[in-house]
């Protein structure tokens, strides 16, 4: 079974401008970005770096789980969309055909959903993941309600890195993680470290840092980052 790919972050990210009232441009300055990078990830033409997404998260006051929690409510929205337009009920939308072509129809209903839990159990083949720029994948491995948790299985791909422009990034809450395949490169303030399987990190998520991965195999592993929310 493949992963549930949740929609392009852009949707909910749009939103979540939208519901706070911040223009398009105030967002990009507050980021430290182009207006036209962030028009292009709200639509789907670009998928943002982790560096960015946090920077973005952290501007809008929203959690990088509730990003993970568009899939279900956009597949209701769809379905609505259709009733009300042809006078019938549609069948269930199988997340893999949650497309970019869909999502439009669901923009209001990308606020996260407080009550919804993932797990106990988080079959292998049905995690929820994130597709991110410069070489990097997100699979939820669960979640319970009220807990400002990231729980992630982390992929960074050959080459992948958090910053495709090399910045270190920052953001609230306290970093862990566990390398499980691969080697990992970790620049935290002004200190590298080289993770190898069996290796573990922690530290406070405002330190500056960047990961990357300089070897030719994925770099795979665990990372929970508590209390993301400001």
């Amino acid at each position: 079974m493949s992963p549930a790919v949740v929609p392009p972050v852009g949707a909910r990210i749009r939103q979540a401008r939208l519901e706070r009232g911040t223009s398009l441009r105030a967002l990009a300055r507050e980021v430290g970005v182009s207006a036209s990078l962030v028009s292009q990830i709200e639509t789907g033409k670009s998928q943002p770096s982790v560096s960015t997404l946090y920077a973005i998260t952290t501007a809008l006051g929203i959690s990088v789980e509730s990003l993970f929690d568009a899939r279900e409510r956009a597949q209701k929205m769809v379905r609505q969309s259709v009733r009300e337009g042809a006078g019938a009920v549609p069948p269930a939308v199988p997340s893999a055909t949650v497309t970019p072509a869909t999502v439009p129809l669901a923009l209001s209903a990308f606020a996260a959903e407080p009550g919804r839990r993932i797990g106990p159990l988080v079959a292998a083949g049905g995690r929820e993941t994130l597709e991110l720029d410069s070489g990097v994948v997100w699979e939820r491995l669960g979640r319970v309600p009220g807990a400002e948790t990231d729980f992630l299985l982390v992929t960074y791909r050959p080459g992948g890195s958090s910053s495709g422009s090399g910045a270190l990034m920052r953001h609230p809450g306290t970093e862990y993680g566990y390398l499980t395949a691969g080697e990992l490169i970790l620049t935290l303030a002004f200190e590298e470290y080289t993770l190898r399987p069996g290796d573990s990190v922690c530290f406070e998520s405002t330190t500056p840092h960047r990961y990357r991965n300089d070897g030719e195999v994925p770099a795979v592993g665990v990372w929970f980052v508590s209390g993301d929310v400001q």
